[in-house]
């Protein structure tokens, strides 16, 4: 029978922290502990900072140091007991979650992803947020076919084994839908992260790109648009300029490594980076090029942007440079005083995130932010700002700014320029309010 060695004990590895750390100052101390490499680093701070243990536990010191905890005295399941795999237990909420008075039905309503929860870049894709015009339709992808007909010389039908043997890109990209932030265009009435931002996801996508499918049908010179359409009930349709189709656009079955999941668009679905999330249609069966834009009654009324004059812009596909800041937030309070990290998501459908700021007044100072990680383009892109909190009163905001130059505008600034009609494209900058005791709120400075 193996025998498990164990390096060090939990009580030797408390000590021997505690002994290296003897000798510096209060501040040096703290930053040695804060920044250990060590397992026990994290819990050790804690201790010195001066929380007991049986705080940090709720109560309970059962499985604390010194005591052996329990799971570390038995065995735990063994392999294909879950062939797939889930999240821990432990993160049972960290799910999607819905408005329930958003929409009178679930079949064409939507969900949100929980942002403050994650980290990196990339959004799982069980937590990739929903939208749905009637419901999810369950496809066999054996019987499934893309159509691509129109205004081209070889109209071509393909199996999923046919676009499977065409050579394949994989993408990081950001999928957001245009009404992301809607509800707050006239106040601030979304106590959570998730739900005032929500409708937003990055994931790397694995498909064919739609050009190449382009060239081998023959697009007629007359081709100027495309119309996609998905084989869910409500056969949910949209326009897409040939520029675009022929540029970035992609025809996608797999998602973070993985076949799509139905909801999102299993087994064949169209990817248009940095435009709005209803382009990307879902489920997709259909390509038609034509010499202009089809005017069905959704693509003319529910996706344009109504100004203040009555006037609307149409095809407002780019979704402008954004950001906002996910920890601290509604959902991720100031629990202790002292360092903090300021972390956020930036984005832009124009390109690369060149720069983020972070204001701590509500705008009227801002400090240049950290980008952290890779900096894609159309991709979203992780910041961070060092920080000391000892109970006073924040406006935190975050401004981001892309390749183009394009500055994310102040809420004052979108009114001006856009009225309060619209429900699309709210990328104006965001304010967070932290209150004395660390818990945060959301506000709106104009």
């Amino acid at each position: 029978m193996s025998r498990i060695i164990r390096p060090q004990t939990t009580d030797e590895l408390l000590k021997r922290l505690a002994q290296e750390s003897e000798g510096l100052s209060g501040n040096d101390r703290r930053d040695f502990l804060r920044k250990g490499v060590t397992a026990a680093a994290g819990i050790t701070a804690a201790a010195f900072a001066g929380r007991s243990l049986a705080e940090e536990s709720g109560g309970s010191t059962s499985n604390l140091p010194p005591h052996e905890p329990s799971w570390s005295r038995q065995l735990g399941h063994g392999v294909v007991e879950h062939p797939y795999g889930s999240p821990s237990a432990f993160e049972k909420d960290v799910v999607r979650r819905t408005v329930p008075w958003l929409t009178a039905e679930s079949i064409s309503s939507i969900s949100m992803t929980p942002l403050a929860e994650l980290k990196g870049i990339i959004t799982p894709n069980g937590l990739v947020f929903e939208r749905y015009h009637a419901g999810v339709p369950i496809i066999d992808p054996d019987q499934h076919r893309l159509i691509l007909h129109g205004l081209v010389e070889r109209p071509l039908i393909f199996t999923m084994d046919d676009l499977m043997r065409y050579p394949s890109v994989s993408e990081i990209r950001f999928l957001e839908c245009p009404a992301n932030g809607g509800m707050e265009w006239k106040g601030a009435q979304m106590e959570a992260l998730q739900f005032t931002h929500g409708m937003l996801s990055c994931c790397e996508w694995t498909g064919v790109p739609l050009r190449v499918l382009l060239e081998d049908a023959g697009v007629k010179p007359e081709g100027k648009w495309i119309l996609a359409e998905g084989a869910d009930g409500a056969h949910m349709s949209r326009s897409i300029p040939i520029e675009k189709a022929l540029d970035d656009t992609l025809v996608v079955y797999a998602q973070n490594g993985e076949r799509l999941r139905p909801e999102q668009g299993y087994p064949l679905r169209l990817f248009n980076p940095g435009w709005e999330g209803n382009t990307s249609i879902k489920w997709l069966r259909r390509i038609e090029v034509g010499d202009q834009p089809w005017y069905h009654r959704e693509e003319t009324s529910k996706y344009t942007d109504l100004l203040a004059n009555g006037k609307a812009r149409k095809f407002s596909f780019v979704q402008e440079a954004n950001s906002v800041i996910t920890n601290p937030c509604p959902e991720n309070p100031i629990r202790h005083s002292g360092f903090i990290e300021i972390e956020g998501l930036a984005w832009s459908g124009r390109g690369r995130i060149k720069q983020v700021d972070v204001s701590f007044d509500g705008g009227v100072n801002w400090v240049p932010a950290k980008l952290k990680g890779m900096v894609l383009p159309k991709a979203l892109t992780r910041f961070s700002l060092e920080a000391k909190w000892h109970g006073q009163p924040w406006l935190l905001q975050a401004r981001a700014i892309d390749e183009t130059g394009y500055v994310q505008p102040t809420l004052k600034q979108l009114r001006e320029a856009r009225g309060t009609n619209s429900i699309y494209h709210k990328n104006s900058i965001h304010t967070w309010k932290v209150a004395a005791n660390g818990e945060v709120t959301n506000v709106q400075i104009t």
